[in-house]
């Protein structure tokens, strides 16, 4: 990634990402803001062109709407100053599972999920062909606890979390960099559309310190970064144990537990 990519960003119009906007144009790069209200956008891109001196554009997109999507992603594969996508659009669903609509579930599957990993799609052979990239992926530490009972959001982004990770492994030979960003609770609007009052809860991380936090991650070219957990040790024995796994599953057999009616 040379130093002066433009940066695109999803969910550009607030919260996570219109913090994102705000860090990387005070590095000097210049910005796509993707976002379904305009007016929001226009208002941060005339803020940051002004204190900044950068180049904003402005996409007015609904990622989940395969027409909006699609706009995206032609811009993506073929815009060479293009080098670092922040794939942070998002939502969640009030309720419970039972309460939830299909058309809700599917369409919250497409903006958390599809939506990511067709930017993603869009970008990488261009990335791989330049030899440099980078994919920032908002998931969330949900994706990792289903204790937490939010069963469609957390899928969403578990997928976030996987479709990152092998990204990596798949391309981080090439020049492609993907990093998974898995926030816990956080002072964003999300809250508000899933019901609930932000305000009332304990532990929540304020916007600006949660992107400032993923950006010494993404400095760093961590590949998981988790802002709020104290020891990193935690995640590395976890993943160690998921790693220590691997040589046990290519079994003929069914395991000796599986072979017994006892």
């Amino acid at each position: 990634m040379s130093e002066t990519s433009t940066v695109l960003v999803t969910g550009a119009s607030t919260g996570i990402g219109a913090v994102y906007a705000q860090r990387f144009a005070q590095r000097g790069h210049d910005l796509v803001l993707v976002a379904r209200n305009r007016e929001r956008m226009e208002s941060l891109a005339t803020r940051l062109r002004s204190e900044h001196g950068v180049a904003v554009d402005i996409i007015q997109a609904d990622l989940a709407n395969p027409a909006d999507l699609a706009t995206v992603e032609a811009r993506l594969a073929s815009d060479s100053r293009i080098g670092v996508l922040i794939n942070n659009a998002g939502a969640s669903l009030p309720g419970g599972f039972a309460d939830q609509r299909a058309e809700q579930v599917g369409n919250l599957i497409n903006l958390n999920a599809v939506a990511v990993a067709r930017l993603a799609n869009a970008v990488v052979p261009r990335f791989i062909r330049e030899g440099r990239g980078s994919i920032v992926n908002i998931g969330s530490v949900v994706g990792l606890v289903p204790e937490f009972a939010m069963s469609v959001y957390g899928a969403t982004k578990a997928f976030v979390l996987f479709l990152s990770q092998s990204l990596n492994v798949e391309f981080g030979t090439k020049g492609l960099y993907v990093q998974a960003v898995l926030p816990a609770a956080t002072r964003t609007e999300i809250w508000a559309h899933a019901g609930k009052d932000v305000n009332a809860m304990q532990g929540v991380m304020e916007v600006d310190e949660l992107v400032d936090a993923a950006l010494v991650g993404f400095d760093r070219r961590e590949t998981v970064t988790i802002p709020p957990l104290p020891d990193a040790a935690q995640w590395d024995a976890f993943d160690a144990a998921r790693q220590a796994m691997l040589p046990n599953f290519g079994q003929e057999h069914a395991a000796a537990r599986y072979r017994s009616v006892n």
